[in-house]
């Protein structure tokens, strides 16, 4: 099956998601999915589009050096979307990976409506268009009979959502509780340590974790977007990061992880949320927890996730490892959910 992939974004992600493509050509082959990326959209560098396709590794080659893939005056990037419609391909895929825009989730929930509207299937890291819209775009690509696919959207390439629809049918999820945020995790196992809190914050910025404008992560506010995106999907919650009760880590939080330490405890910056009757209860806050606390034991960089089920209980996801590779490599399973999608019920409505 050929598809068209269209990718809007071209930051590190989707530089990382093209080199994988590559990577996978034998796995990609054998499962019958010819990938080809025909436009690339970047807010900096320009845009470049061939119905043919393009060299996309070259173009990231070029993003990565500082050049332009493309010429500065162009459509606007929805109109760009829209050129997936006069795509001849079997199926045609819009990946989205812009950044972030923890106001109101947009551009991205209106470059997934332009997907939707251009007859594609959409695939997307940002947490935008989940933690701010889920409920509205799950229901305009059932109507459309496409798919909304969003697994690297908050624990790297690690499956959550996937977990759930796939391998819990006719289960309920009670609730869930986290540790969802790279960066402050690490922040914190380090002020245990007695290191400085500027100290720590560097590492993870000059690991390329934390952004130079760090306060999305230090806020809580990525973890916010999480919980909120989160609780969407597996609560059926119809709710925004702006209503998740939120802290965030700062120097300040030194001498309480030492004497959490000191006590047997240790403190995480946890995400949380819970149904009760109509009503959702969502949070990012510190807490104090027991160090055998399958929270508590994560190092460094490790994130969980642990979800509260009917019938099967409580069941805990930990990601040991993390990084580009992992995100990227969600938005290639998300492809090929859509792919087996298509070949099972082609053009059909399909479950977001």
């Amino acid at each position: 099956m050929t598809v068209a992939l269209l990718l809007v974004g071209f930051g590190n992600v989707a530089r990382r998601f093209v080199q994988l493509l590559e990577e996978s050509r034998a796995a990609l082959d054998a499962l019958g999915v010819k990938p080809i990326i025909v436009g690339i959209a970047t807010k900096r560098h320009g845009c470049a589009y061939n119905e043919a396709g393009l060299d996309a590794i070259g173009a990231a080659r070029v993003v990565a050096e500082g050049g332009a893939i493309g010429p500065a005056s162009r459509p606007s990037t929805l109109e760009w979307v829209a050129q997936l419609r006069s795509q001849r391909a079997e199926t045609r895929v819009l990946v989205e990976t812009t950044t972030l825009d923890i106001r109101s989730g947009e551009p991205a929930i209106s470059h997934v409506r332009a997907g939707f509207a251009a007859g594609a299937h959409v695939i997307t890291a940002n947490k935008g268009p989940a933690a701010f819209a889920y409920r509205a775009l799950a229901h305009e690509a059932r109507q459309v009979g496409v798919s909304f696919l969003f697994e690297g959207a908050v624990m790297d390439g690690i499956p959550v959502f996937n977990l759930v629809r796939e391998a819990l049918p006719a289960s309920t999820i009670r609730g869930f509780r986290g540790v969802v945020n790279t960066t402050t995790n690490f922040i914190l196992a380090a002020l245990e340590r007695g290191q400085p809190f500027d100290q720590a914050l560097a590492e993870m910025q000059a690991a390329g974790v934390a952004e130079a404008d760090p306060s999305l992560d230090l806020e809580g506010w990525d973890a916010a977007a999480k919980t909120a995106a989160l609780a969407n999907v597996l609560l059926d919650a119809d709710i925004t990061p702006h209503q998740v009760r939120r802290a965030g880590v700062d120097a300040s939080a030194g001498p309480r992880a030492r004497a959490a330490m000191a006590g047997g405890m240790r403190l995480k910056l946890v995400a949380s949320a819970s149904r009760s009757g109509g009503a959702i209860d969502a949070a990012v806050e510190l807490r104090e927890l027991d160090a055998t606390d399958p929270l508590a034991i994560l190092e460094g960089e490790a994130n969980a996730l642990e979800l509260d089920t009917w019938p099967m209980g409580r069941i805990v996801i930990t990601q040991r490892d993390n990084g580009l590779e992992k995100t990227a490599y969600a938005l290639l399973a998300d492809l090929i959910t859509v792919v087996k999608r298509e070949g099972e019920h082609p053009r059909l409505t399909m479950k977001p």
